[in-house]
């Protein structure tokens, strides 16, 4: 007697198996696609039929060390490799690109990229991330400034030379510029003529010296390098600055000749600023003039504040206490010491005690770095901490561990106006 064998449910299933990648709706397959890098797209068209040109249609293409690697230390083999890939990529690409960003650690400026700029400047690109990491500055050609639905726009290592047919970035949102160089009258035309500008990072800078910042939708600013001068002009949107000048040269010298107070004039055109970072040298420049002892208009939406300081610098213990008195709903205070320069600096400074008449009834937390223990330093941390009946938490961070132990026996000896102030020791 025979019998027939069952046939098995596994191999009903082989019968109709179900692509259940190719059914994915392409809404979902882009959004998977979109998380991968180049490569891994571009491998992953084998996963299914539905997917093998899917890279093709890639609205963002990123070029980095990343998505294409090279194992080859040749310079030659290494340009060939990233130039025959992007050109590939390009030609092959069948709908708009909105993001392009190139940053490869071994490009240098070459020539094809001016190709591949006019070929984007064709385009809808909205995305613009160009970041050269070796030799010189790479001279943007003059298709990148026809770009007009351009969003945001990164450049490292550039230069940037508009024609003088440029009307600025109409759509533009974002603009982060390092390490480049452009000339006084371009930058000041560049970015007047962004209306739509929101953000806006200088880092590293060559070519000028005079920051006129003229963009009245701007909310964030962030800049660091050597300046001479910097204004607002209708900027009265920006809520978030963070100013680091890098050297300390020229500021004495306007504030003997009895220039007009930078500080002031400084705040007059902040009147909404919510976060501010005074970093490296910029509090001298601040410095220059005659000194209030509270700015005309009080800075009521600040509520982060983070100052560098010299403490044996009268001026500039003048100007910090001047803005934390003009900072009547601060928040958050973090203090970070020049320290090196505080160590060859005698002090000039008389009693401020008179100047500590104030008050800091929203302060909850302050950070301290790089103390060491000198006078003035101890006065302001005492002041602080009997004037905030809010404060929740101090750091302390000492410049070394010489004088750590020190530091903690003074600091606990203080009187605190709020019980729940608690003062937290932090190793250097």
């Amino acid at each position: 007697m025979s019998y027939m064998k069952q046939r098995e449910p596994s191999d009903l299933h082989s019968n109709v198996a179900v692509d259940r990648l190719s059914n994915l709706p392409g809404h979902i397959i882009d959004k998977i696609l979109s998380y991968l890098t180049l490569g891994d797209a571009v491998r992953a068209s084998i996963l299914s039929q539905k997917w093998r040109y899917k890279w093709v249609t890639l609205p963002s293409l990123v070029f980095d060390s990343q998505s294409i690697a090279v194992s080859s230390q040749d310079q030659t083999l290494i340009k060939n490799k990233l130039v025959n890939t992007i050109d590939h990529v390009l030609l092959l690409h069948s709908e708009p690109i909105h993001k392009f960003k190139l940053s490869h650690r071994d490009l240098q400026g070459v020539t094809d990229i001016d190709r591949w700029i006019l070929f984007l400047s064709r385009g809808s690109i909205k995305e613009f991330i160009l970041e050269i990491w070796k030799g010189h500055r790479y001279k943007l050609p003059c298709s990148m400034y026809s770009c007009q639905k351009l969003i945001h726009l990164e450049l490292f290592n550039c230069l940037l030379k508009p024609p003088s047919s440029f009307s600025g970035f109409k759509s533009l949102k974002s603009l982060d510029l390092q390490h480049i160089t452009m000339d006084q009258l371009a930058f000041e035309h560049m970015i007047s003529n962004c209306p739509e500008l929101e953000r806006l990072t200088i880092m590293n800078f060559d070519g000028f010296t005079l920051l006129n910042i003229h963009a009245p939708n701007l909310l964030f600013f962030d800049v660091g390098g050597v300046f001479e001068d910097i204004s607002f002009r209708d900027a009265f949107h920006l809520a978030v600055v963070s100013i680091a000048l890098y050297v300390n040269t020229g500021f004495d010298r306007k504030l003997a000749f009895g220039a007009s107070c930078n500080l002031v004039k400084f705040f007059s055109s902040l009147p909404h600023i919510q976060r501010l970072e005074i970093q490296s040298f910029f509090l001298k420049y601040l410095a220059a003039g005659n000194i209030p002892v509270e700015l005309p208009t009080p800075c009521v939406n600040l509520t982060f504040l983070s100052i560098r300081i010299n403490f044996n610098e009268t001026s500039e213990n003048l100007v910090a206490l001047c803005l934390l008195r003009s900072s009547p709903n601060l928040q958050e205070l973090e203090i970070l010491v020049r320290t090196e320069e505080q160590a060859i600096t005698r002090s000039s400074l008389g009693s401020l005690e008179n100047y500590y008449d104030f008050p800091f009834f929203r302060l909850r937390v302050v950070k301290i770095v790089g103390v060491s223990g000198v006078k003035q330093e101890l006065d302001f941390m005492k002041f602080v901490l009997e004037s905030a009946p809010v404060l929740e938490k101090v750091s302390v961070k000492p410049a070394s561990s010489e004088c750590g132990w020190e530091l903690a026996k003074e600091l606990l000896k203080f009187k605190r106006a709020s019980m729940f102030a608690e003062i937290i020791y932090v190793e250097p």
